[in-house]
């Protein structure tokens, strides 16, 4: 199991552990914090449930917004959908129903990531011929550029490699889970960095993919993460996610322990998670303190947007006075602000929602300057290559490294005394521009590095 014992500097390490017991204790914390109303953990689960099939759609591609998924999800089918949007967004909202109602029932084999791959596509009739099928054609994940021009960026197994190869990442992963002396984060995170670099389907890995990480979760005790949406905190870092995907897949075919780039992503997703959820139970708390008055004036100011001390006592039919004690207790809470001066003022719902988690996406200084040989014809002479790497304020004893004999970014020829890219290097290098056009907003022409090898 020496595999799942991820690559980690000493810096990475400290963030590691620090955001493993952030985790893990929310997690042992998890059963006291349910002290709240059957009704509302439904809401949240309803709530999740949307934001998560709109932002895994978005994050391929899809448009809707979450009202219009709301709608998608209630069997509303309106003109202004595009079908595959709503196709993607059906599926995936099947997909989580099954895996947040029956992920008891769900064990994790080929056959049933297969039966999933079906649910996730059961509404696209193009993906029929391949729907709960290994992939059948090559699917590379390459990019479409605007003069017609498709590149390459990332290589997958073969059609024929496929069925071994996930055969033997499900029973690694099922073995290391069992035996319970590897942390189950760590486990998961590589199953998925390897099923995203397998590409085991024609198209849907990276939504498949996102609803296996929250089966894998469930199956695991994190038995809170149908009530906030993971996929959401991936849509609000989207950069970071092709970056850390990438690296880690780049790294781990030199290194299959070099995943630790992918694994700080996900637990930083997750702890970003945990936090949204956090915030939304500290409100539910808040109101299960209340008293039926209270209760009946927040109804009333949520019902009506918003509402004027004067409105409230004559609705409830009680002294103004009574109603400003319950309106300050309401705003201790935290549940609702006022706004205006004495004389106009009314209150509204407070909104106590957690600002976006921003993960900066790694950038190596290395893969920067690989990146910039590349787009100079891959070659660059050894006066030019100092100066580049003092530009990016790195090490110049690195060069000799960047020459080495294992692992070579860069080679001597022999008769130019110029540095050439090596395949291992022009690869880093492409997958850094890979990364970067991605930052720039790369459309709908390109595929997503998480779903299929065909542009959409």
């Amino acid at each position: 199991m020496d595999i799942f014992a991820p690559k980690l500097s000493g810096m990475q390490f400290l963030e590691f552990t620090r955001l493993l017991g952030e985790i893990d204790v929310f997690k042992g914390h998890w059963r006291k914090l349910q002290e709240i109303r059957a009704e509302k953990l439904a809401q949240l689960r309803q709530v999740t449930t949307i934001e998560s099939a709109a932002s895994s759609t978005r994050i391929e591609g899809a448009e809707l917004s979450d009202a219009e998924v709301a709608q998608v999800l209630q069997g509303v089918s309106m003109e202004s959908f595009r079908a595959r949007d709503e196709s993607e967004v059906r599926g995936y909202g099947d997909l989580l129903q099954a895996v947040f109602d029956s992920h008891s029932n769900i064990p994790f084999d080929e056959n049933h990531i297969k039966q999933l791959h079906k649910i996730l596509l059961s509404y696209s009739s193009k993906d029929e011929w391949h729907r709960g099928e290994y992939k059948k054609q090559a699917n590379h994940v390459d990019a479409r550029h605007p003069d017609g021009r498709v590149e390459v960026i990332f290589d997958t197994p073969s059609p024929f490699d496929t069925p071994r190869l996930m055969s033997q990442q499900v029973e690694l992963t099922r073995a290391a889970l069992a035996g319970g002396e590897i942390h189950p984060l760590i486990v998961i995170a590589r199953f998925i960095v390897e099923f995203l670099a397998i590409h085991p389907f024609q198209d849907g890995n990276g939504r498949l993919s996102r609803g296996l990480t929250t089966l894998l979760l469930l199956h695991t005790g994190y038995g809170y993460v149908p009530y906030s949406s993971l996929e959401r905190v991936v849509e609000e870092n989207k950069t970071a996610y092709y970056s850390a995907l990438r690296e880690s897949q780049a790294a781990m075919r030199a290194d299959p322990t070099a995943f630790g780039e992918w694994l700080l992503f996900l637990l930083r997703a997750l702890q970003a998670q945990k936090r949204n959820l956090e915030a939304k139970l500290e409100v539910e708390q808040s109101m299960l303190q209340l008293t039926e008055v209270q209760q009946q004036m927040l109804d009333l100011v949520s019902r009506h947007g918003r509402a004027t001390s004067t409105m409230l006592a004559r609705a409830l039919e009680m002294p103004a006075r009574t109603v400003r004690y319950h309106l300050e207790v309401l705003i201790g809470q935290r549940l609702i602000e006022p706004h205006g001066e004495k004389r106009g003022r009314y209150y509204t719902r407070a909104q106590r929602t957690v600002a976006p988690v921003a993960f900066e996406a790694p950038v190596s200084p290395m893969a920067a300057i690989l990146a910039e040989i590349l787009e100079r014809g891959g070659r660059i002479g050894r006066g030019d290559l100092i100066r580049l790497v003092r530009r990016y304020e790195y090490d110049p004893r690195t060069i000799g490294t960047m020459h080495g004999r294992r692992l070579a970014h860069l080679r001597r020829d022999a008769k130019t005394g110029e540095s050439v890219l090596t395949s291992r290097g022009q690869e880093i290098a492409e997958q850094h521009l890979f990364t970067a056009r991605l930052a720039r907003g790369v459309r709908r022409g390109a595929v997503d590095p998480g779903e299929g090898g065909t542009p959409r």
